[in-house]
């Protein structure tokens, strides 16, 4: 397919052809070394990702929180913001963002308009020279880049979709490069070591850039601090510079004490759980100070824009609770590095008298680990598959789930639907006070669940993370 006739199209119809079409080219995991074929595409469209300033945001786990708070954070600060974040819950429009909005409807259609003849263009000559066309994750960078230099946005906050070197959004250079806690994910494509996976993801650290750095596995801190030395930037390190010095659970949240270079910033509400998204705060807040700093010393923010900045903030598919008696919960933890602050925030943060979860995970994931993570979590695990074709069959992980939790523990069905049911039935008729529903495992998994559970309808649905 090299064009679409959306002419006599709703809206809704438009947009449904628009991502059928972007669906069909390779997927966002497909990894390939390249950025040739972007920034072809980029430079035809008059290279839209230098006409704003960027936050850059890389990392295992953490780089939707992060990204979300730095965004809000700069737009309580009055400039206009552009959000790029992926994967999406509902809508694809979700994760080309501005002003903190997903892109509107008609928005979206019109910039396909104008992109796409672009993106065809690209496409050919690349096929012409035996290689691909644009992937589905690079068709959504351009046109990500190219709505933010159309809103005009002041600056773009954009999460990296995988490693950081040849990630899609690279072609963009930072003001601020964010590095999350680098952990073991993406193997097949990023590396076998976390030392491999860490100098890949340290490719956004571009000269005249600012690096914010999360604490690091020991294997990760002398790959990271070479690739600052050998760039020649400044970098704010956790434990160092920057230091969550004091985290207290609170209902919807916690309260959070921040040290940056410029200031210490005490008791703000952030209305996330777990000591893992503290850390998405300080590193959030340690970037923006560097953002406004504008190349000069940092300086202290107002604290009242700073609270609102992060109050502002919400957390739809991470520990976010979409019903109510039972509790339902859903997560989009899909690693083990992910499920253990998951069970640590839970632990914190929730006292159930018994869990049940339900759990599907994708093919490329490290299932054993995942499941033996959440084991002391969950009183029972009924397992299912998404509909994604790397969803791993029902009957497989089930079988893997028996050997973690033994039989006793696992129920199996094979449609989210059933396995919903399944997990309210036993958390209801177990116990009569106390008891909730983990979905957990994949962001495909959860964002099935949140659309049969209508928390997809909400307001702030899908917009926050």
């Amino acid at each position: 397919m090299t064009d679409l006739d959306l002419g006599g199209l709703s809206l809704d119809e438009a947009e449904r052809e628009i991502y059928a079409h972007i669906l069909s080219r390779n997927p966002e995991h497909d990894f390939e070394p390249t950025l040739d074929r972007v920034k072809a595409a980029c430079e035809a469209l008059g290279d839209p990702q230098r006409m704003f300033r960027v936050v850059h945001v890389t990392g295992t786990n953490g780089k939707t929180s992060t990204a979300r708070m730095a965004e809000s954070l700069i737009r309580e600060h009055g400039l206009r913001t552009g959000l790029f974040t992926s994967p999406h819950l509902t809508s694809v429009r979700e994760r080309i963002q501005i002003d903190g909005e997903p892109i509107a409807q008609d928005a979206f259609v019109r910039l396909w308009q104008d992109v796409a003849p672009i993106i065809h263009l690209v496409d050919a000559r690349s096929q012409q020279e035996g290689g691909p066309r644009l992937s589905f994750f690079e068709v959504l960078v351009v046109l990500a880049y190219a709505a933010f230099a159309d809103a005009p946005v002041d600056v773009a906050v954009v999460e990296v979709g995988m490693g950081g070197t040849w990630d899609a959004t690279n072609v963009a250079d930072a003001d601020v490069a964010v590095i999350g806690p680098v952990a073991m994910d993406h193997s097949e494509w990023l590396g076998d070591t976390l030392a491999d996976i860490a100098a890949e993801k340290a490719g956004i650290i571009k000269p005249g850039s600012v690096a914010v750095i999360a604490e690091q596995a020991e294997p990760v801190v002398p790959v990271l601090r070479h690739a600052v030395a050998d760039v020649g930037v400044s970098a704010l390190w956790e434990g160092e510079q920057i230091e969550v010095v004091d985290r207290q659970p609170g209902v919807g949240g916690q309260l959070v004490t921040l040290r940056t270079p410029a200031a210490t910033y005490a008791e703000l509400f952030v209305p996330l759980y777990g000591a893992h998204q503290a850390g998405n705060a300080l590193l959030a807040l340690a970037a923006v100070e560097s953002l406004l700093a504008d190349g000069g010393e940092p300086r202290a923010l107002d604290g009242a824009v700073v609270e609102a900045g992060f109050a502002a903030v919400s957390s739809p598919g991470r520990l976010e609770a979409v019903r109510t008696s039972p509790m339902i919960l859903v997560d989009a933890a899909h690693n083990p590095h992910g499920i253990d602050a998951l069970v640590d925030a839970l632990e914190e943060s929730f006292h159930f008298e018994a869990l049940v979860g339900v759990v599907g995970i994708l093919r490329d994931k490290d299932a054993e680990s995942i499941l033996a993570g959440l084991e002391p979590a969950l009183d029972h695990i009924v397992i299912t598959a998404s509909s994604s074709p790397r969803a791993v069959p029902a009957d497989e992980l089930g079988e893997i789930a028996r050997e973690v939790f033994g039989d006793d523990r696992v129920t199996v069905e094979q449609r989210v639907p059933d396995a919903l049911d399944a997990a309210v039935q036993r958390a209801e008729r177990d116990h009569d006070m106390g008891a909730g529903v983990l979905v957990v495992g994949s962001i495909t998994l959860v964002a099935e669940a949140r659309i049969l559970l209508s928390a997809d309808k909400r307001k702030g649905a899908g917009q926050a993370r």
